[in-house]
């Protein structure tokens, strides 16, 4: 054992005398997490020794368990989940018979799991979230996530035909235009009521004075409406969701952009073609005084390898990620909405790039921290480090939402981010001496601002987004699908609502841009999709709906806001 310390302290050695870091696991990038060890003795007669850890003891929600037996060279690991992080906490106890103890207040339960079966019975269970302890806490299961046929021929092409990365491009902008949409304008829509600002809903958007007394109508929209109205929907304006008290619609086409909005800032922002121009974006908001939001990885994405975007250059050939490492071992990804927060689900959508596509190839970012990998988190847990210079939405631990181009200053709210995404550069910033929304200093330029698209800068594409839009003390999360727009198009309507801050998600089809409503008709979930197409990723069994993300995994990562109370929707 002495030699093999010896030897591991000089491979070490060496690797830092070259610049380079050592590889790592996920565990090292936890800077705040907490363990203990204690010896356990079964009434079996069986000994071993148990390690827990709290990833992150200012969220408290995720702690890996660690086993050893003394008859036995195999650890093993489990990844739990405490679903009251507020009341409960877990503790190892070495005066207690069961060794793990659950805290609840003055109480202290025992969890006999190493003399039980529970984790043997576990194994065998289909359940991705299998109740332990009474149903007190989760143990999360390694699930395979559903991917559809476009992203496993993409993956195919990628990896196994000769050129399959321009084929991809081609396609990728086939498909946006394929789900280009523009709205019916007619003329009737009464001014009055409509045209006021009430403080509970979103700032409607700036548009062209001539379109104020105009119907939009789309044929697509799949949100029911609280007060339909069969000649369309004012454009910019909102309208109450059904079922959904705290969510809004909106409709709009940029070309119904006040003028004066569309000939700012010129040199940032490119001009819009008469596609884009024309073409329908569909937005939701949320308030975030009845929601709290909420990141959750997918079974396989984003990943935590290298992107292959990034030149050899720029990688440490030491590292099998830039980080460290190159899979989240021995945590557990489950593409899925656990139990005890799915009741108060009313909405999820997809979220940003993955990590092939999420970092720089050209541009300043690309020559700094291997490439400016996009970085996100998940309860508490860093599962790729927060990069300065990237847009970046993150949940801090009292469910404040906010939404800020990172620093390296910022890195001292890590202990309390519940939750946290980086996808590219700012659509939307604030700019303080004009008090208004402004494009970001890279809208216009392709390859540093990494806005994806075609080898040969063809950008308009169906695009998704976010943004956060502050009035009169309210905040309101909105989520946007663009059907064909460059990233000008999505900074121009995301000015038009007076957004302080916007970023691209994700791109190219309908399961990339995917978003989701639920409530309750009965006992029935009803959901409704912001685009009646996105049904096609739901599944039915045994004549029941299984919405995306909610109802099985997933390998794709997304977002999901849940009602403040706790309660379930109800009709």
């Amino acid at each position: 054992m002495r030699h093999w310390r010896i030897g591991a302290l000089f491979l070490t050695a060496c690797l830092w005398e070259r610049g380079s870091e050592p590889p790592k696991t996920i565990l090292d990038l936890q800077q705040f997490r907490q363990s203990n060890s204690i010896p356990i003795l079964t009434r079996a007669g069986r000994e071993g020794n148990v390690t827990l850890v709290n990833l992150n003891p200012s969220i408290n929600v995720w702690y890996l368990l660690k086993l050893a037996w003394r008859d036995s060279n195999v650890e093993a690991d489990y990844h739990l989940e405490n679903p009251a992080p507020h009341t409960r906490k877990l503790v190892l106890d070495d005066k207690n018979s069961s060794g793990l103890v659950i805290l609840e207040g003055i109480n202290r339960i025992p969890c006999d799991l190493f003399g039980s079966m529970d984790f043997e019975k576990a194994k065998s269970s289909p359940l991705i979230y299998y109740p332990l302890c009474e149903g007190r806490i989760y143990l999360r299961k390694s699930a395979t996530g559903q991917r559809t046929t476009l992203e496993a021929t993409t993956e195919f092409l990628r990896e196994h035909v000769w050129g399959g990365e321009k084929i991809i491009d081609v396609g990728h902008i086939i498909l946006g235009d394929s789900q280009r949409e523009i709205g019916k304008i007619q003329s009737g829509a009464q001014t009055g009521a409509k045209a006021r600002e009430p403080v509970d809903i979103p700032l409607p958007a700036l548009i062209d004075s001539k379109y104020a007394n105009q119907f939009l109508t789309s044929y697509n929209l799949g949100i029911a409406l609280e007060e339909p109205d069969q000649n369309g929907m004012v454009p910019g304006t909102w309208h109450a969701a059904r079922g959904n008290p705290g969510v809004y619609v909106s409709v709009l086409q940029p070309n119904f952009i006040d003028p004066a909005i569309l000939q700012s800032y010129r040199t940032a922002a490119n001009n819009l073609d008469s596609v884009e121009a024309a073409s329908l974006c569909y937005l939701i908001a949320f308030d975030l005084d009845r929601f709290e939001l909420a990141f959750a990885l997918g079974t396989d994405y984003p990943g935590v390898g290298w992107s292959r975007q990034v030149p050899e250059q720029r990688r440490d050939p030491n590292l099998p990620g830039p980080d460290g490492f190159e899979n989240i071992q021995p945590l557990v990804a489950t593409g899925l909405i656990s139990p005890d927060e799915a009741g108060k689900t009313v909405a999820t959508f997809t979220g940003g790039f993955k990590r092939s596509h999420g970092a720089f190839k050209y541009g300043d970012l690309a020559l700094r921290n291997h490439g400016s990998h996009y970085g996100f988190m998940e309860k508490g847990v860093v599962f790729s480090t927060l990069q300065p210079g990237l847009a970046t939405i993150f949940v801090l631990d009292d469910g404040v939402v906010e939404m800020k181009t990172w620093a390296d200053s910022d890195n001292k709210l890590l202990p309390r981010i519940k939750c946290a995404r980086q996808n590219g550069v700012p659509l939307i910033e604030f700019d303080g001496p004009s008090r208004a929304p402004v494009p970001g200093p890279l809208v216009a330029r392709w390859g540093p601002g990494n806005w994806s698209g075609s080898q040969n800068s063809e950008l308009r594409t169906m695009r998704s987004g976010v943004a956060l839009q502050k009035s009169q003390g309210r905040r309101f999360l909105i989520y946007a699908v663009f059907s064909d727009a460059t990233p000008s198009a999505m900074a121009r309507a995301f000015q038009a609502y007076r957004c302080e801050y916007a970023m691209l998600l994700d791109m190219n089809a309908l399961e990339h841009t995917y978003a989701a409503v639920y409530r309750r008709s009965g006992s029935q979930l009803v959901v409704d999709h912001l685009l009646k197409g996105m049904s096609v990723l739901d599944k039915s069994a045994s004549g029941e709906l299984s919405p995306r993300f909610l109802g099985y995994a997933d390998n794709r990562d997304f977002f999901y806001l849940m009602r403040r109370n706790g309660k379930e929707v109800k009709p």
